[in-house]
């Protein structure tokens, strides 16, 4: 098994927690204070535990610290700092919340990591359009916390391993294409980004819809905003994003229901999406992962393939929701319903959901976690989840396989001892192992993670030669000399 591995890719993939410090910093001490000039010598960092904090993201792949790290305060100085490093040959990463889980942050060649936290106003918000503007720090909580007392919500919600409570930066996730348990109504990063502002290499700043544009769809020209969404820091530094907002739903309902196969759990997630039940979650758990939840979050639900749903609306338009989906459950096979009608109620059984990351690491104590995903037809999914439970046992791995099945969305967390080498072997074979079983059943090697430095392959085997030249001929555009985030994705 371990021949379907390439040495090149072994070689960035191994836990975080043991990697190198990586090589002194290697920009000179004009440059230096030339980055001190722009922001302020108290936002630039060249000490090494700063350096490797920067350097590695929420995933297994090789720390690679930056050579030096700068918080910009407004997007005049982050072009300065673009314009400064591109001038100079510098390689630049853009850097949010961290929380990313394809290494997309390492830094591959060094450089300056332009971490753009420090840059956290909501600049404007437009109740009766549906949108705000906000800069690259500023996060989904804070966001919904702000929207509040509006009536308005955001409801993209990206999950973070390792820490459920971790609050990804609404611009990083713009960067990554990110989604979440929400994305089966409301969509995802692509489909709730109005217009971005972005800092090019060269320092331009670009406004993808145009200054101050926030309609809501526009046949003008190349979707410039689709580019830049997804892109993962390698076209330019997104400095602001104009988000989709929605109304707060009147009445919410919860509710978790066990099958006896994962046949049934999926046929009834299609058969509610066909009877145009306007449901807003639909996540699936398999009994491995139901059992960890159980004992962590002290639950007493049935060991068995389970669904969790979550339906938004009118307290009336609920009611008829919740019947037409207990009647498409049980014709399924379902069974042990439990509703949760009341916002503690929903919390305790959404905490639990969230904290699935943790009940799956006391699976097996003393080991870390690795989360990988993929996205296949809804119809392709019994096939590749019952596939993927067989290759855990052959590859002799212990995981848990949680997902977002109302969009074909799944992810699978393992666990593995970081002091053996041939355990992440098999994770890492594993994972290309699944990644190229989802592209045979006309799916893609990522749903929401991103490509980063770990699926680069799969990807070429996704898009084909020509999808990759094309990309190439945009990044070669916008980064004639190849500085924005480089290694990443192409």
């Amino acid at each position: 098994m371990a021949s379907l591995l390439r040495p090149a890719t072994w070689g960035l993939f191994s836990w975080r927690g043991y990697c190198s410090r990586g090589t002194q910093g290697r920009l000179g001490a004009g440059f230096v204070e030339a980055l001190k000039a722009v922001v302020g010598s108290p936002h630039v960092s060249t000490a090494a535990v700063v350096r490797e904090q920067h350097g590695h993201d929420e995933s297994m792949h090789r720390c690679q610290p930056p050579d030096a790290v700068v918080w910009p305060q407004d997007v005049e100085q982050v072009g300065r700092l673009a314009a400064l490093c591109y001038g100079q040959g510098v390689p630049i990463i853009p850097f949010g919340t961290g929380t990313g889980l394809e290494g997309g942050v390492c830094a591959v060649q060094g450089g300056v990591c332009i971490n753009l936290t420090h840059m956290d106003r909501i600049l404007e918000l437009n109740p009766e359009d549906f949108s705000v503007v906000v800069e690259p720090g500023v996060t989904r909580k804070a966001l919904n916390t702000h929207l509040r007392d509006r009536g308005l919500w955001f409801p993209v919600a990206a999950l973070c391993p390792p820490d459920p409570g971790a609050d990804a930066s609404l611009c990083g996730m713009a960067a990554t294409g990110a989604s979440g348990t929400n994305s089966v109504r409301y969509g995802t990063m692509r489909d709730n980004v109005l217009n971005l502002e972005v800092v090019l290499p060269s320092g331009q700043r670009l406004h993808t819809a145009g200054r101050g544009r926030r309609f809501r769809k526009s046949a003008a020209g190349y979707n410039l905003t689709g580019l830049f969404v997804g892109s993962e820091g390698t076209l330019g530094l997104i400095t602001a994003a104009t988000l989709r907002l929605h109304p707060v739903p009147e009445a919410t309902v919860a509710a978790t229901c066990a099958f006896p196969t994962v046949q049934a759990a999926v046929d009834s997630t299609v058969h509610i999406l066909q009877a145009a039940v306007p449901v807003a979650r639909i996540e699936f758990l398999d009994e491995v992962m139901m059992d960890a939840c159980n004992r962590h979050s002290k639950l007493n639900c049935c060991v068995a393939p389970t669904l969790f749903l979550e339906f938004h609306g009118s307290k009336q338009a609920l009611a008829e929701q919740v019947q037409r989906t207990e009647e498409i459950i049980r014709h399924n096979g379902g069974s042990h319903f439990s509703w949760a009608k009341e916002a503690e109620e929903r919390s305790r059984l959404w905490a639990a959901r969230h904290n699935a990351w943790y009940a799956s690491l006391a699976l097996r104590p003393g080991c870390k976690g690795y989360s990988t995903d993929v996205c296949v037809p809804i119809s392709r999914l019994p096939e590749i989840l019952v596939q993927t439970k067989e290759d855990l046992e052959a590859w002799r791995l212990t995981g848990t396989i949680v997902g977002h099945v109302g969009d074909g969305n799944f992810h699978c967390i393992l666990l593995v001892d970081p002091e053996d080498p041939e355990e992440l072997l098999r994770v890492q074979a594993f994972a290309e192992q699944l990644g190229r079983r989802a592209l045979a059943l006309h799916g893609t090697c990522t749903g929401e993670h991103g490509i980063g430095l770990g699926k680069r392959q799969l990807l070429l085997e996704e898009v084909g030669a020509v999808g990759m030249q094309t990309m190439r001929q945009l990044k070669a555009t916008l980064d004639p000399r190849g500085l924005m985030n480089p290694g990443k994705v192409l």
